[in-house]
């Protein structure tokens, strides 16, 4: 059954209250930050509140640990916390291989945050030695990606589109989950759903959020609808009754159907007993 992670959720490590009220939202997975979303003279104080809100949602859903830059004066300390913790750690603007095998080498697991012309250039090596620290999930940061290269990427995102498929080609490659970038206008749901589905349509597996009010709709998009469900039992069905008589494929609807299909609805169904079980 596979992971999911339709919805990973980033909360400041010193938002305290909504650190409390993570372990009953029904995100995927956490992000305890320590990195953009705290000021820089509440490092040091958010560095225990994060070691105490990641062993609270551990037992209860997937928590990974974002940490400041290797080029900032908190790092050392954030992956040390990271290594302590036993989770995997985030690392931003990552550039090249040696950014994740470096921190790897501390922390265990590490989740890239593909946000710099230079890492998206690397993307499958970079891919290739996060999968090596473990599970990893590729996270997309568009915010910040956008900011390096001077674009505004717009509504559709098409001037971020390289990049983008670049990712995925990348996390696909190697076998790495891609998560795609946050919407910071979280009161803009017609937007969220729109840029998810875009998502999803690259091959992303979920998205990164913000807010508690955009975990469901992100959540329904990463889902399989109930008519996805049935026409990938239907194409299952139609195979297997080929193959029993020794058949390579199969007709359904029309339509030719063949083991790639087959593989692929069986994908689909995985996803919705999973999505069923959670």
């Amino acid at each position: 059954m596979p992971k999911l992670r339709r919805t990973i959720l980033y909360i400041p490590a010193d938002n305290a209250r909504a650190l409390a009220k993570a372990t009953e939202l029904p995100a995927d997975a956490v992000i305890v930050d320590l990195e953009d979303a705290v000021a820089p003279d509440r490092k040091v104080a958010a560095r225990d509140a994060a070691r105490q809100a990641v062993e609270t949602l551990k037992p209860v859903k997937e928590v990974a640990l974002r940490v400041n830059g290797a080029d900032t004066p908190w790092h050392a300390e954030d992956a040390a916390l990271g290594t302590s913790l036993g989770v995997p750690v985030v690392l931003p603007k990552v550039k090249t291989v040696e950014d994740v095998t470096r921190l790897g080498a501390v922390v265990g697991t590490v989740w890239p945050m593909m946000e710099a012309a230079e890492g998206i250039w690397n993307a499958l090596p970079i891919a290739r030695a996060a999968k090596a620290t473990g599970d990893v999930a590729l996270i997309v940061g568009t915010n910040d990606l956008a900011l390096e290269l001077g674009c505004e990427p717009g509504p559709e995102r098409a001037n971020l589109a390289f990049a983008l498929q670049a990712i995925v080609l990348a996390g696909r490659a190697t076998g790495c989950d891609v998560i795609d970038g946050v919407m910071n206008d979280f009161r803009n749901e017609a937007g969220l759903v729109a840029e998810a589905r875009a998502g999803r349509a690259l091959g992303m597996v979920g998205k990164t959020v913000i807010h508690p009010a955009q975990i469901g709709p992100v959540n329904s998009v990463f889902a399989p609808s109930a008519e996805e469900v049935a026409k990938a039992r239907a194409i299952v069905e139609a195979m297997d009754a080929a193959e029993r008589e020794g058949r390579s494929v199969a007709t359904l609807d029309g339509r030719m159907v063949e083991r790639l299909h087959a593989e692929a609805a069986r994908r689909v169904l995985a996803l919705a007993d999973a999505v069923d079980a959670s």
